[in-house]
């Protein structure tokens, strides 16, 4: 038979990657801690999921008490109390129009399922993503990807019917937003006059900040567009919140930011505070067009303690105003890195919206500078300080603490931040 130590890791697979090998035993707040004692400042959040923090007390006492009373309740057989109250719970935080509610376990299935929402709503095949995005690892959402190429790697060809569109990338290129905007608006034109014509394509699939392909924000201008594009043609726009929602970016989910509202909305990652759980809402109209028993799964749904813990982290947000707090600290940390900016020319770019920010590293010829991010990545994480990075070219430090984090704790990221940068 075969051994190994509780520390050992050689029976992981290696398709994973990892950002450290740290192996926590325990989280509180913005902190974790190895069984030796030593603290992390969790500034990852699980890449957007720990949005109340690491076990807040709220989402801990709700897993506790469900667990006494039922684990789990297969949704084609039996529909479990608690997935009928979170249910509840995001019909007063969505727009009246989403009214109806499908649950699954990741942003990957929820958006494989949203796209075969759209598909039987509409009768239509094609949808138009933006480049840089990222929609999941699966097969279809795979082919909605576009924001590097590990994640379609070696993987192709991929699912059909998937036609990518400038995303208004104004660091990127170069532009101001204006010249941006209406360049990209211009081209989305083109693409559904020569690609995708308007009455066979079913959806138009947006984050409006996007994730893995940089933390770029989209102007209010272009999803304002992008909204009234899909008005005039019966195309369905589905807002990818899997990242940016329930509260990251000082506001409940980001597209407030915009005025615009979605046909289909996705949620996952901040919903569950650590415990698998996804979403797709939508309208009453459009759910009815979706055929019984042609989507579904095993677990979707049917896990109680993951939609006890989702309705808690969902009060909590609101009790405990942590979108308040998301908008107040994500200005001090904007503000702060800004200032850096100034003394570290390295740093090119600093955007973002509440606690969703980017610091974009290139050279003085405007070029990605992946290598330097790579070095202060790696002086951030020997200083206990777990930061991310992301983007096309590998060249953005993202930073998405917990939304429970305090004034102090950013200062005190900011400082380790700023000694990283005089490497």
């Amino acid at each position: 038979m075969n051994t190994t130590t509780t520390k050992s890791t050689e029976l992981l697979s290696p398709v994973w990657t990892h950002l450290t090998n740290i192996q926590p035993v325990k989280g509180k707040g913005i902190y974790l801690y190895d069984e030796d004692g030593n603290q992390y400042m969790d500034f990852t959040s699980g890449i957007g999921v720990i949005n109340t923090g690491h076990c807040h007390p709220n989402v801990v006492a709700a897993v506790k008490e469900q667990a006494e009373h039922l684990l789990f309740g297969q949704m084609n057989c039996v529909i479990p109390p608690a997935t009928i109250q979170l249910a509840g719970l995001l019909n007063e935080v969505t727009p009246p129009q989403i009214n109806r509610f499908f649950f699954a376990n990741s942003g990957a299935e929820a958006t494989e399922g949203c796209v075969k929402l759209a598909k039987a709503a509409t009768g239509r095949q094609n949808v138009i993503v933006f480049q840089g995005s990222f929609h999941g690892r699966t097969h279809l959402a795979m082919a909605m990807t576009t924001s590097k190429t590990v994640y379609r790697h070696k993987y192709q060809p991929l699912p059909g019917g998937i036609f990518v569109s400038p995303f208004p990338y104004a660091y990127y290129y170069g532009w101001d937003e204006n010249t941006t905007v209406d360049f990209c608006l211009k081209q989305l034109d083109l693409i559904l006059h020569g690609q995708t014509a308007p009455d066979e394509t079913a959806a138009i699939i947006i984050e409006p900040i996007l994730g893995e392909g940089g933390y770029v924000p989209a102007p209010a201008r272009f999803l304002q567009h992008l909204r009234k594009v899909c008005d005039e043609h019966g195309i369905l726009l589905i807002i990818d919140e899997v990242q940016s929602g329930f509260g990251r970016t000082g506001e409940l989910f980001c597209y407030q930011h915009s005025g615009v509202e979605p046909d289909i909305l996705v949620m996952a990652k901040g919903l569950g505070s650590g415990l698998p759980i996804s979403a797709i809402g939508a309208s009453a109209e459009l759910m009815e067009k979706w055929t019984p028993g042609t989507h579904g799964g095993t677990y979707g749904g049917g896990s109680a303690i993951a939609s006890a813990a989702a309705c808690a982290t969902i009060r909590t947000i609101q009790e405990e105003n942590l979108v308040d707090n998301a908008s107040k600290r994500g200005k001090q940390l904007m503000d702060g890195l800004k200032r850096l900016q100034t003394k570290f020319p390295v740093i090119g770019e600093v955007r973002g919206k509440g606690l969703m920010v980017a610091t974009e590293f290139t050279n003085p010829d405007g070029q990605p500078d992946a290598e330097s991010a790579s070095k202060v990545l790696k002086a951030c994480l020997d200083a206990n300080l777990l930061i991310l990075i992301c983007g096309t070219y590998k060249n953005v430090i993202r930073w998405i603490p917990p939304l429970v984090v305090e004034e102090r704790q950013v200062e005190e990221a900011l400082k380790i931040f700023e000694k990283a940068l005089e490497y």
